[in-house]
């Protein structure tokens, strides 16, 4: 297969939207197909696309990859996102899996219980403002320089950025105490490739509404 990754998932934010900003951030263009129906789903398992029985797939360089973080890992490193050395590298895999955990609460909220979404709700703005976003203020902080590491543009800032947007949609003060945040924001937005995925009519999702709910419960039912 040649041409541009095409990306198989629901159209939808979901596990999928982190591999298209990496893609977006390293400018590269790609195809989407949308997931609607059970039955699209159960005819890529049938056919022996998941490996897993599990999206998102992505068919990049003759492969069909599925697993968010091998996919990621490997887009990563195939456009010089993923450090200099294995240090740089590991510095990068543990930031990114720390943001990976924030995210997945994120992921979760739109499925939360009408009673228990104040709750969870909260659970997210106490781990990104007490867990999680200090870590990164301190890292910027410390070595002064526009990204986390290496002071070169890596897979971890993509990740970042993408998680403090996320959060801001639910907590838009959040960033009122993290000033090294604040910065890093506006720059990584204005970065030519990110402006450009942040743009309306790019490939980048909207938040989950109910609609979006509805078909992932109906592509996935047991």
């Amino acid at each position: 297969m040649s041409g541009k990754p095409r990306l198989t998932y629901l159209n939808g934010r979901g596990r999928m939207e982190s591999i298209r900003w990496l893609l977006a951030a390293a400018g590269v263009e790609f195809e989407e197909v949308y997931l609607e129906t059970k039955e699209q789903y159960d005819k890529l398992i049938k056919d022996g696309f998941l490996l897993f029985q599990q999206v998102p797939l992505v068919e990049i360089d003759g492969m069909k990859m599925v697993q968010t973080r091998a996919i990621m890992s490997y887009i990563a490193g195939k456009y010089n996102l993923h450090g200099k050395d294995l240090k740089e590298r590991a510095l990068i895999d543990m930031y990114v899996e720390g943001i990976s955990d924030l995210m997945q609460m994120i992921l979760m909220f739109p499925f939360s219980p009408p009673d228990a979404k104040e709750k969870n709700l909260e659970s997210i703005k106490e781990r990104a403002t007490n867990r999680y976003f200090p870590v990164f203020e301190k890292v910027l902080k410390q070595h002064g320089q526009d990204f986390l590491v290496g002071n070169k543009f890596s897979w971890a800032d993509v990740q970042l950025i993408e998680a403090i947007l996320a959060v801001e949609e639910k907590v838009p003060a959040v960033l009122s105490g993290f000033p090294q945040l604040q910065v890093f924001k506006t720059k990584m937005s204005n970065m030519p490739t990110i402006k450009k995925f942040l743009q309306p009519g790019s490939p980048r999702k909207s938040p989950p509404d109910a609609h979006y709910v509805e078909t992932v419960l109906k592509v996935f039912k047991k």
